[in-house]
This record gives structure tokens, sequence and C-alpha cells, in this order.
């Protein structure tokens, strides 16, 4: 046994698959010892009488949004916009802003699909 694993080995082929095979688990292995990120999808579900122009992420537990997920786009009363999230962190903060200027957000499981659903029963922050 010790004598074939030396022959292909030392054969091209065989190094070459050997050095393959090592790469491809190193590969395989680097999201455990980084600390995996996950990958999930939220969507934003607008039942409501508002036009959602922006919407941002922030951690759940600060303000530091990041940018405008819509890029120019917004989101009709009736429609509903997914977006991809990566992230290490367990929950996410959703911020949603009006035509207006008003706000609504919900922190939501960023560990696995979520809906946020907007209704007109929602309260927003008109910053009054």
């Amino acid at each position: 046994m010790r004598k074939m694993l030396d022959a292909i080995l030392n054969s091209k082929k065989g190094f070459r698959l050997a050095i393959m095979v090592a790469v491809l688990s190193l590969m395989s292995a680097a999201p455990m010892l980084t600390g995996a990120q996950t990958q999930t999808t939220i969507t934003v579900v607008n039942n409501s009488k508002w036009e959602i122009r922006h919407l941002y992420l922030s951690p759940a537990d600060n303000d530091n949004w990041g940018p405008d997920q819509l890029n120019d786009g917004a989101i009709s009363p009736g429609q509903s916009f997914s977006l991809s999230v990566s992230g290490n962190q367990s929950q996410v903060k959703v911020i949603s802003e009006d035509q207006d200027g008003c706000f609504l957000y919900k922190t939501v499981d960023a560990t696995s699909s979520s809906v946020w659903t907007i209704t007109n029963d929602a309260t927003p922050n008109c910053g009054s």
C-alpha cells in the first residue's frame, strides 16, 4: 500500500491530485476557521398606503445604517422587496423611509429567512 501511495504522489498527475485535494480541503475549512457568516433573505412586504423610498440595514444594537438597499427604487403599496443579507450577527435592524421622510423599523432574525410586513396600522416616526 505504501509503495502504491508513493508511486501516485511521485507521478505528475498524482502530485497534482494531492495538491488539489489539499487546496480544496483548506478552502472548505476556511469559513469554519474565520467565524462563518450566515446568508439569509429578508423580504419587506408593503401592505400600507405609503410608498417606501429607502431601505437600510444596521446591526440590531446600534443605529449605524448602511447604504440604501433600494438603489433609487421604491416599494409601492402592494409590492414586496427581497434582499440577501450576510453577516455574523443573529439579528439585524431593517429601517424603511417613506416619501415624507418618516421611518419605520423592525429587528429581524438574521439566521433564517424573515418577512417584515408593513401595514397601515404601523406608526411611523416622522421626527415629532
